[in-house]
């Protein structure tokens, strides 16, 4: 007989080892998924055969307290706080000349050509734009 069970042991052990894996196709959360789902499957088939459970085991109950806890709250009167509008005051209006910012620097000159900026930062980037001067002209001819 431990022979005969000794033979199935080690053919389920075999078949088990040499099997190979499963495909389940699809992408990788397909994959995850259907492993989790037979993980809770398997999970609750097997649980009453693997975890022990007692005859003589009791439902917990929590105890009751010994004494009833009471509150008591005290009563704290203060005089309510008012509050008043603030005085507004005129202040002399005068006219103040807001002076704008100083331009931008657009062009910066070399002595060979010189450097625009162009674009206005919001529809069109700005961009430094290279515009070389014109060559002098050829000397006149000889009389």
């Amino acid at each position: 007989m431990r022979r005969l069970a000794a033979l199935v042991l080690v053919a389920v052990l075999l078949v088990g080892v040499t099997a190979p894996a499963a495909y389940a196709g699809g992408n990788t959360g397909t994959n995850v998924a259907l492993g989790l789902a037979s993980f809770a499957v398997f999970n609750q088939l097997l649980a009453p055969l693997l975890y022990e459970r007692h005859a003589y085991a009791e439902p917990y109950h929590r105890q009751a307290y010994a004494e009833p806890v009471t509150v008591t709250r005290s009563i704290v009167y203060t005089t309510p706080v008012v509050y008043t509008t603030p005085a507004v005051y005129a202040v002399p209006t005068q006219v103040v000349a807001v002076q704008p910012a100083p331009p931008q620097q657009t062009v910066v000159q070399y002595a060979h050509g010189r450097y625009e900026l162009r674009g206005d930062g919001v529809y069109h980037a700005y961009q430094w734009v290279w515009i070389p001067n014109a060559p002098p002209p050829p000397p006149p001819p000889p009389y």
